[in-house]
């Protein structure tokens, strides 16, 4: 498809300017379709590095995405709520949301497949996905199973309606009783698998607080006010908590488990269509209890 602007007022990098112009591609997707030519200034390619002056005339064209063929996949889900609309599923840990390279099948998009029809927005590859979680991390999900419920929930992501509480065993212990972190994100300048606090990365806040102390641990509950990729791993990390069990952020010695102890605890937002606000809440995966079971007798 094709997408035509004429810029009067916008300067900045190319590739910040197009992902603030085009709401379906992100500044890293911008970066790859400026070195595809995809992305033309003035009718004539040029680098991620350029600097927009107002007067400029952009062009952005999105190839369509690449078919991964999705099967349909009789895998259990645990649906939390369903209607026609929208669905809310518990993920387990160790799932992947969706189909990427490497991960061709079996992640929670071909098991919600196999149960229901999904929005198609987001294209072939994330039908019904509004947003992600990591796949060691478990909890709750909101899925569109029709557009008009997509967009709305979209919506609410983007004016930062809805309600994200996570749950997280980190190490060290936190004084404070409650804190912000607002630190902007984006990929790791020496490690691409990594995100990193990056002067140029995307806005990003996470508020936390102490729900218990134990000898060398906290475990906190951090509401998300934006949905970056790794967003409470990398801020806790930050400010010296890195989340237990994370095999990217964290130390190397810490209590084994099924990857980072994060939970998506609770998932709150406004029906698309009857506008009522709906709040959900997802118990701990068992080896999370268990962990903190054995942290409480240690205490003692």
């Amino acid at each position: 498809m094709d997408s035509q602007f004429q810029i009067t007022n916008q300067s900045g990098r190319i590739d910040k300017v197009c992902a603030e112009l085009e709401p379906q591609i992100s500044r890293s997707r911008a970066k790859e379709l400026i070195k595809e030519s995809q992305i033309l200034v003035n009718d004539a390619p040029v680098k991620p590095k350029y600097e927009v002056k107002p007067g400029d005339r952009i062009q952005i064209t999105i190839p369509e995405p690449k078919k991964l063929d999705l099967v349909a996949e009789a895998i259990p889900l645990a649906i939390v709520y369903e209607d026609d609309d929208v669905l809310v599923v518990n993920k387990p840990q160790g799932m992947v949301v969706h189909p990427a390279p490497g991960h061709p099948d079996h992640t929670l998009v071909n098991a919600l497949l196999y149960h229901t029809p999904l929005s198609n927005i987001n294209g072939t590859l994330r039908p019904g996905i509004v947003h992600r979680i990591d796949k060691d991390t478990s909890g709750l999900l909101m899925v569109a199973k029709n557009n008009l419920a997509h967009e709305s929930l979209s919506k609410q992501l983007k004016d930062k309606t809805n309600v994200r509480k996570y749950i997280a065993l980190v190490h060290g212990v936190i004084k404070d009783d409650r804190g912000t972190v607002d630190a902007p994100i984006g990929r790791d300048k020496k490690d691409r698998k990594k995100q990193a606090i990056v002067a140029d990365g995307r806005h990003a806040v996470t508020h936390y607080r102490v729900l218990e102390r134990f000898a060398n641990y906290t475990l906190v509950e951090c509401q998300l006010e934006t949905g970056r990729t790794h967003q409470i791993r990398v801020h806790m990390k930050s400010i010296g908590h890195p989340l237990v069990g994370d095999p990217l952020y964290g130390p190397r010695k810490t209590i084994a488990g099924n990857g980072q102890f994060l939970h998506a605890a609770v998932l709150g937002f406004k029906h698309p269509r009857s506008g009522e606000q709906l709040l959900f809440s997802a118990p701990l995966p068992t080896i999370f209890e268990k962990t903190l079971t054995q942290l409480r007798h240690r205490q003692h």
